[in-house]
């Protein structure tokens, strides 16, 4: 399966009690770029992110990844293509000890022995949390634990990393590694956040989600400078942007 593109067209989701979450999302990522889907708390971005590795299933709407579509034949194959990040490590780790945690994915894909060892070991020392291999996940701090949850998608090496909200919860030196962590990252990277601090860091593309359609999508400057878009969306510019409250200088337009 190619991993050079991820297209996602006229994607819907309705939900069982009859919210519309998604409405006809249409937008692809090339190889490389890193965007970043931005929105008020219930603009349907953690529901986009759900359909891009099938963890959800489109009321209507097609993705595709490498031009291959998403279905049960196609879904072992996308996920190890599309690593995906949850909001919350603790819906990530569940194995008795970290190690096994960052090991349960390769094994199932048939890997073993030294191998898996050092797959598992290379994932840990991307992330620095060698030292955390023999501890129980239940342990370990928030930004610990967003740390293995990384590792247990890179030990699949996937060419793709998608990720909800991975600031959230974190202190600010455990923001600042994961921020060098995604700087590393090579690949394609797809992420939510209200972090926009972080977003202009590291994304020269933003899409910006309201009531599950996409309002504004385009480079990240020039987006978060429309503020009338950013106000209608409830948004507002990274903090770095904006002017010193009292004297106003500072800002950039």
């Amino acid at each position: 399966m190619s991993h050079h593109i991820l297209e996602v067209e006229n994607l819907r989701h309705v939900y069982p009690d009859g919210t519309a979450a998604l409405r006809d999302v249409s937008f692809s990522v090339t190889h490389g770029e890193s965007v970043a889907i931005i929105g008020a708390n219930g603009a349907g971005k953690s529901t986009l992110l759900l359909h891009l590795n099938g963890h959800l299933t489109p009321s209507s709407g097609e993705i595709r990844i490498g031009h291959v579509p998403i279905g049960k034949s196609t879904l072992p194959k996308v996920r190890r293509t599309v690593g995906m990040v949850f909001q919350d490590p603790d819906d990530q780790l569940f194995m008795p000890t970290v190690y096994e945690d960052v090991a349960f994915g390769p094994m199932n894909l048939g890997i073993a022995g030294a191998d898996l060892e050092k797959c598992v070991k290379g994932a840990l020392r991307r992330v620095d949390a060698e030292h955390l291999a023999k501890k129980a996940p239940y342990h370990l701090s928030a930004g610990e634990k967003r740390r293995v949850a990384i590792a247990t998608v890179l030990s699949m090496s996937p060419d793709i990393l998608v990720m909800d909200e991975p600031t959230n919860g974190l202190d600010p030196h455990a923001r600042r590694q994961l921020i060098g962590l995604l700087k590393d990252f090579h690949h394609s990277k797809i992420f939510t956040s209200h972090d926009l601090d972080m977003v202009l860091e590291l994304c020269e593309r933003t899409i910006i989600l309201s009531g599950g359609e996409v309002r504004a999508d385009g480079p990240t400057r020039d987006i978060f400078r429309d503020e009338a878009m950013l106000r209608e969306c409830r948004l507002e510019k990274p903090l770095s942007m904006q002017g010193c409250p009292v004297c106003g200088r500072g800002g950039e337009s």
